[in-house]
């Protein structure tokens, strides 16, 4: 969406009083009015600049899987301490699965989901491989699994994968990520 440079204050207004109201408040309490009277805009005007409160929170969310370093793990359990990482992660954060939700929808939402795998999986799959050339793939695959996973227990809520503990979809998964990060392609 292209913005004009007089809207550019009112814009970022709307972005500053969005990630303020969403650190008090949580998504679910955030309102648009909220946000609109903290911006000193009338909520028509975020409606207009971002379509949403999804999208408005997907822009203004600053989303970090917090990666564990894998490569002071050995390499052979690589798998399963990023399996357990990011179920916890999705788990416990709220924001990652409205961003995941956004995301199928909106090209910006999608952009950052894509910067959260290559940005912080890619650089240390490749010093875990020492294979430059194979860690945006890699770090892809692993996005697929995750974002599968994601997808299907929280969005989709498919019961065999609902009903599942942590520690059932760490041991299904785990292999699989193990392939992806370290394994021969």
């Amino acid at each position: 969406m292209a913005f004009t440079d007089r809207s550019l204050p009112a814009r970022e207004a709307i972005l500053s009083a969005a990630r303020s109201r969403f650190a008090t408040d949580g998504y679910d309490r955030a309102t648009v009015r909220a946000i609109a009277a903290d911006a000193h805009v009338d909520p028509s005007m975020v409606m207009r600049y971002f379509g949403n409160k999804r999208q408005l929170f997907a822009l203004t969310a600053d989303f970090d899987l917090r990666l564990p370093d894998l490569t002071a793990v050995p390499c052979d359990e690589a798998g399963h301490a990023l399996a357990t990482h990011l179920i916890s992660r999705w788990e416990d954060d709220e924001g990652l699965q409205i961003l995941l939700r956004t995301a199928t929808t909106d090209d910006d939402a999608a952009d950052r989901m894509r910067a959260i795998f290559a940005g912080q999986l890619a650089p240390q799959i490749a010093t875990i491989t020492g294979d430059a050339t194979t860690a945006a793939t890699r770090a892809g695959l692993v996005a697929t699994q995750a974002l599968g996973l994601v997808l299907c227990r929280y969005v989709l809520r498919l019961p065999p994968v609902v009903e599942m503990s942590r520690a059932e979809i760490v041991r299904w998964i785990a292999p699989a990520l193990q392939r992806f990060l370290a394994g021969s392609p």
